[in-house]
């Protein structure tokens, strides 16, 4: 009896935590989507382009994407609102996916709203480490998802889909606001040519691309928000101050580069699932060979 009343006050318990969970994760999403509207300046307040002196505007940086870029967040938003709805959901509650995921998409969302505020307040060298702790939640987040299976195909869209255009866009957001706080701070590349840096902090966006690709199986929501981001790059470069012929071109061949990698990454994860399941149907033809 004991045994059995205590078994129930740990299911209760475990019940009333998920649906913490639940309810924190829908309120965050929508509190940041509040909070983004609110913080970019469409009905009041200052534009994020516009706001720590205009640092993060398109024309700030050599790695500053162009203004079209920042149209994705609306995507991103509109998928993190998607997944929070789903996940409320009586039939995901218990789901031990979204026990993993709950708490620390909740830290995204929270953290991305620090993150329009430390902008919104000036205090642009404070928002490097917010991006810079945001993008580390998000790689948690992926490596969740990259250990455990979608129980459908909505499930792929709403969870995986979402959290990896999010992680895709913040890989490059984080390069242009790290280049934003050094240029803001008077760094003068050590002598070397601004082009020359730019297309090393290309490079490394796109050497994180790749190992998102390989690390990931060829995902297609990561290499699709950072191939947009580079791609807008190129365009500011190609088509607005500071024009850099070089940067624009670098930022082409890197958004190639993570294209190529999450391709040739996705045929290889798929033929490694065919070589597996041709595995196990010559397992069991060989033992319904020897049974019979």
């Amino acid at each position: 009896m004991t045994t059995a009343a205590s078994h129930s006050s740990i299911g209760d318990t475990a019940g009333r935590r998920d649906v913490a969970r639940q309810l924190v994760v829908l309120i965050s999403s929508v509190l940041a989507i509040v909070a983004a509207f609110i913080g970019s300046g469409v009905i009041v307040g200052t534009p994020i382009q516009d706001a720590a002196g205009g640092t993060l505007d398109a024309d700030s940086t050599l790695i500053a994407p162009g203004t079209g870029a920042f149209r994705i967040w609306s995507v991103i938003y509109v998928g993190m609102l998607a997944y929070a709805v789903w996940q409320a959901l009586p039939a995901q509650r218990h789901d031990e996916r979204q026990r993993r995921l709950g708490w620390w998409v909740t830290a995204s969302l929270v953290l991305n709203a620090v993150w329009i505020a430390s902008v919104q307040l000036d205090l642009l060298a404070l928002s490097l480490p917010i991006i810079v702790a945001l993008l580390v939640v998000l790689c948690r987040l992926f490596v969740i998802l990259r250990g455990t299976a979608p129980k459908n195909r909505v499930e792929a869209v709403v969870a995986d889909g979402s959290i990896g255009l999010y992680l895709g866009w913040v890989v490059i957001a984080t390069a242009a606001n790290a280049t934003a706080v050094l240029v803001a701070a008077g760094f003068e590349g050590f002598g070397l040519d601004p082009e020359i840096w730019a297309v090393l902090v290309l490079a490394v966006a796109a050497a994180a691309g790749v190992a998102l690709a390989f690390w990931g199986g060829g995902r297609v929501a990561p290499a699709l928000a950072l191939s947009w981001g580079l791609c807008w790059v190129a365009v500011a470069r190609l088509t607005d101050e500071p024009r850099s012929v070089t940067t624009g071109v670098a930022a082409l061949i890197a958004a190639a580069v993570v294209a190529a990698a999450t391709a040739i990454a996705r045929v290889r994860q798929e033929r490694a699932r065919q070589r597996s399941t041709g595995d196990e149907s010559s397992a069991v033809s060989d033992e319904r060979a020897v049974s019979g």
